[in-house]
């Protein structure tokens, strides 16, 4: 069904490459307006190989000045915000004992904090427009235990509880503004090859033995972007979305 999200406004972080690339695609074919950001100047490229409707904003999520900006700018140039996706993150394996401070904060800042300053500063533009769907980008890290990405998952953590809250709050308010957590398990994009290695992903385990589920291509959780930014989901806020093969259901697989 064409025109999912017909005329509507949608801005997505860490959208240069990836799944950020892979929203901003299928909700620009599906008839939206997508604003693109990312700290990646090859966002510009990307936007300009969306189409017409598609445009580029640099944008640090850690930076609150940053955030009012983009949402200042997105407000001048199309009048509105209907859809947010908080999708930029990283990920850089280290355990407990091996985590340094700066690895802890670098991902609270990029994924809880950039999150954050996202919901705080897009619901009044949304509400002002109407209201909207905002969808936070978690993972199955922040459910399943993971011995070498304690920052990760507890950061993911963190946007799956503040979703929560984003979404009691706006119904609290009377916003019609839902809010969402997406958790995928391994998705084959640049960062997860980059964080455990095309070899990895080709031969379907871990260094240490332990096997993958089946790795998802970022048109599977593009898919479930669409629907959480489209006026299907009119039901659902506050609920976190499970792309993830049964990882969350089983024992001894990694997510």
């Amino acid at each position: 069904m064409p025109g999912r999200v017909e005329g509507k406004v949608c801005l997505i972080t860490g959208a240069a490459v990836g799944l950020g690339y892979a929203d901003a695609k299928l909700l620009h074919e599906q008839g939206a307006t997508v604003v693109l950001t990312d700290v990646d100047p090859e966002g510009e490229k990307s936007a300009k190989s969306i189409g017409e409707r598609a445009s580029f904003m640099h944008l640090d999520v850690t930076s609150e000045t940053e955030w009012i900006e983009t949402i200042d700018a997105v407000e001048e140039q199309h009048g509105r915000l209907d859809v947010l996706v908080n999708n930029a993150g990283l990920v850089k394996g280290a355990d407990i004992e091996a985590c340094t401070a700066e690895l802890w904060r670098l991902h609270m800042s990029v994924m809880a904090d950039g999150t954050f300053f996202g919901c705080k500063h897009a619901i009044p533009l949304m509400a002002a427009s109407g209201g909207g769907s905002i969808i936070n980008m978690a993972s199955t890290a922040s459910t399943v235990g993971i011995a070498g990405l304690p920052a990760y998952s507890a950061a993911k953590g963190a946007i799956t509880s503040l979703t929560r809250s984003v979404a009691v709050h706006c119904l609290d308010k009377g916003y019609e503004i839902r809010c969402n957590s997406v958790h995928p398990t391994n998705t084959d994009t640049p960062m997860l090859r980059g964080a455990i290695g095309d070899e990895a992903i080709e031969r379907g385990s871990l260094d240490d033995g332990t096997p993958l589920t089946r790795t998802s291509r970022p048109i599977d959780v593009a898919n479930l972007i669409l629907y959480l930014a489209s006026d299907e989901s009119l039901m659902a806020t506050g609920a976190a979305f499970a792309l993830d093969r049964g990882v969350t259901i089983m024992e001894g697989v990694s997510p």
